[in-house]
């Protein structure tokens, strides 16, 4: 009896915080931690005999046809943040520190490009680039004679158009709050407009130009769409993991692990070199003295608003060119001259499954993400222990695990026993569920920081529970911060394509997965039409963030 009331005691001293924090430890080691040790587990066992065996990391890093898709790996993951590096901060710096007319347009439409599918850029580049494609019969006709868009030109191309936002908003941030008498004392010694921006500016923003590349890398090599579609020979370990994948369908996929082990690994390296290199400096500054944002007169101002806006309408052309080939005249797979809805008319008629299970699963998912993101966000913000701290690190797992990597997860994790749903639309939603939960705890966690606790620790003084208090009181002020994350969730959701595509059947299958086999089988017409809807659904989600959100553009990253 004495042990029943001491575990009574215990159960009573926890708070409802407590049980949430325990909740959500839970579920992310049964949906992420999981799935991860189950790749790394099937990476180390031999299909044949279930023995423990090296011979998967053998024969992965030992034929050169997977040592190259490694170093293709590499190569795009570097080129895409090299690219995203030339686009992203010369606009930051344009942007940031001087009068650039329709700045917030500007900021707009690189967000737009941030948050649009990867694989519509693809798709897109494929019908304007191609070897019958408008802008390539435009370009050859004045002399300009491109490179195929098949291949890692191509790649280089979307991932670069993609990606600079992240460098871009980051570093217009930082650059935004740069203590302005460093940049001054450099100029009184003499220090050059370039020199004094190399040695000291973009010394200073360090930090966030880093942490923009970081992300343009690690999701350069976690992709999966851009180098199925428009890759053609050029192949890489995320379409490899799945390749594998889906030819070990039925056996042990060790092989597949083995790749997605790999690719987890590469992007961790990744991270901690960016960890690294930002703490070995101190980058700290008083935010008092912040630049002054000058005018530009003549012809440097038009040269800097052609570099802006030509740089977020090279980033906006495949969208408005899905939009355009989606009310074309379509029969089969080829276009004619004209304008109608025949595209619309088909995928509703032939389709329309798709539509819904699309909406269906991001609007399930994303009511899981809220109301378990919120609670988190708020154990994180105001109840910060050892245990809570654990948590939010481990909520930087689904930052860089690939979607393949998790879908492959998924299947070996719950393919059999009691918590068995391969082939359901609720494995589909798990997924986008863990994958998509940091950005609501980002958000809830974000506008806690900008609410003073004392009132809700006035209601408690006054007699009401922390549960009652958090619900009266606190939660109606974070309507803002969960908005912003909920329409976040949902814009990466809807357009989730990495995962599914292992994940579905039939029945379960969405509007990313079906342009992306539309485009393999060249029904471009259908493409387009779904690529509109997802690209209409993704604006209406990001004005709403615009909207709710405090920090507006930053809110993406």
């Amino acid at each position: 009896m004495n042990g029943v009331a001491a575990i009574r005691r215990r159960l009573a001293a926890m708070n409802v915080w407590t049980l949430v924090l325990l909740a959500a430890l839970a579920i992310v080691f049964v949906l992420l931690i999981n799935p991860l040790g189950n790749i790394l587990a099937a990476s180390f066992i031999d299909r044949k005999d279930g023995s423990f065996t090296l011979a998967n990391y053998g024969r992965i890093l030992g034929l050169s046809f997977y040592r190259t898709a490694f170093v293709n790996s590499v190569m795009i993951g570097f080129g895409g943040m090299v690219g995203a590096l030339v686009l992203g901060i010369p606009l930051a710096y344009l942007t940031s520190r001087f009068h650039i007319k329709g700045r917030s347009f500007i900021a707009t439409l690189a967000v737009l490009a941030l948050v649009s599918p990867p694989f519509i850029g693809a798709y897109s580049w494929i019908m304007m680039l191609g070897a019958n494609g408008w802008l390539r019969h435009m370009l050859t006709a004045v002399g300009i004679n491109l490179p195929s868009v098949f291949g890692i030109f191509g790649i280089l191309l979307v991932f670069t158009l993609k990606f600079y936002p992240f460098v871009f908003l980051l570093t217009a941030s930082a650059l935004s709050s740069v203590n302005r008498s460093l940049e001054d004392a450099g100029e009184n010694l003499g220090c050059g407009p370039y020199r004094r921006f190399f040695k000291i500016t973009l010394p200073l923003v360090f930090p966030a130009v880093s942490s923009g590349a970081l992300l343009a890398f690690v999701l350069s090599i976690a992709d999966f769409g851009t180098p199925q579609i428009i890759g053609g020979e050029f192949r890489v370990l995320s379409t490899e993991a799945y390749n594998l994948f889906t030819s070990e369908i039925g056996g042990n996929p060790g092989l597949a692990s083995t790749v997605s082990i790999i690719l987890i690994s590469v992007s961790m390296v990744f991270v901690i070199l960016q960890r690294q290199a930002v703490n070995r400096r101190n980058f700290a500054g008083n935010l008092i003295n912040k630049p002054e944002v000058k005018t530009l007169r003549g012809g440097r101002s038009l040269v800097a608003h052609v570099i802006c806006y030509g740089i977020v309408f090279a980033s906006s052309i495949p969208s408005i060119a899905v939009i355009v080939m989606s009310f074309r005249k379509t029969r089969g797979p080829v276009f004619h001259p004209g304008f109608s809805l025949n595209s619309y008319e088909r995928i509703i008629r032939d389709v329309p499954d798709v539509i819904t299970n699309s909406f269906f699963f991001s609007i399930s998912a994303v009511a899981m993400i809220v109301t378990l993101g919120t609670l988190v966000g708020y154990v994180l913000a105001r109840r910060q222990s050892f245990l809570s701290g654990s948590l939010d690190s481990l909520l930087m797992v689904p930052y860089v695990v690939p979607g393949v990597v998790l879908g492959i997860g998924f299947i070996v994790a719950f393919n059999t026993g009691a918590l068995a749903m391969t082939g359901t639309g609720l494995i589909i939603v798990l997924v986008i569920f863990i994958r998509r939960l940091p950005y609501a705890v980002r958000s809830s966690a974000s506008i806690l920081k900008q609410i003073s606790n004392s009132v809700e620790e006035a209601a408690i003084s006054l007699g009401a529970s922390p549960a009652r208090a958090f619900i009266k009181i606190t939660l109606p002020l974070m309507i803002p911060g969960i908005v912003a994350g909920a329409m976040m969730a949902f814009v990466t959701a809807i357009n989730e394509l990495s995962s599914s595509i292992i994940l579905y059947v039939g029945g379960t299958m969405t509007m990313p997965v079906r342009i992306y086999l539309s485009v393999l089988d060249g029904e471009f017409g259908t493409a387009a039409a779904l690529s509109t809807i997802l690209l209409v659904t993704t604006g209406i989600a990001v004005y709403f963030v615009f909207r709710y959100s405090s920090s507006k553009e930053n809110a993406f990253v």
